[in-house]
């Protein structure tokens, strides 16, 4: 702890790594620098070290509890579409063709593998449909018109085959 004296009632106190424990050392130099300007009747020092006093409170509790002060929902009760990835787009696509010449986006014989399970509990359209849209990249429409079916029973095997896929990547033993 080093401290360096300005004034006769200022000082500065460098407390070292930001720790829980030197956030609440600094909070009680704060909240007694509070107390010093209320009773001076000092509105500007009151205003700017109340400032202080919250901001400590504030990195207080995300220290202490990990996560930033005030949200409603942790990454960990997030919903599913915001925390999940189904699958990397290039290695569907990279499944999809099946090439083995020198590029990036080839897959090891285990990721084919792992997708090849990821995809083993849809039904033919919804894997049909999955694979042209996220491996081939096909719009619905271009989907529907190939399979003769409406767009949206090819948005609602694609969701459905999401779901599933999801359940599988939860489950599986190889995921």
């Amino acid at each position: 702890m080093i401290m360096a004296q300005l004034s006769p009632e200022l000082s500065v106190v460098d407390l070292g790594e930001a720790t829980v424990l030197n956030y609440q050392m600094s909070r009680k130099i704060a909240d007694k620098a509070y107390d010093r300007a209320k009773t001076a009747e000092n509105e500007a020092d009151k205003k700017v070290i109340s400032g202080m006093v919250s901001d400590c409170e504030y990195v207080i509790e995300w220290l202490s509890t990990g996560r930033r002060p005030g949200n409603k929902r942790g990454i960990e009760r997030r919903a599913a579409y915001q925390r999940e990835k189904l699958m990397d787009p290039l290695k569907m696509q990279a499944y999809v063709q099946k090439g083995n010449a020198g590029s990036p986006s080839n897959l090891s014989d285990w990721e084919r593998f792992q997708i090849e399970d990821a995809l083993t509990g849809l039904s033919d359209r919804e894997r049909e449909c999955f694979v042209m849209s996220r491996g081939e990249c096909f719009s619905y429409n271009d989907i529907a018109s190939m399979l003769n079916i409406k767009k949206s029973s090819v948005k609602e095997y694609v969701e459905r085959a999401q779901v599933k896929i999801s359940r599988n990547l939860q489950n599986s033993l190889f995921l």
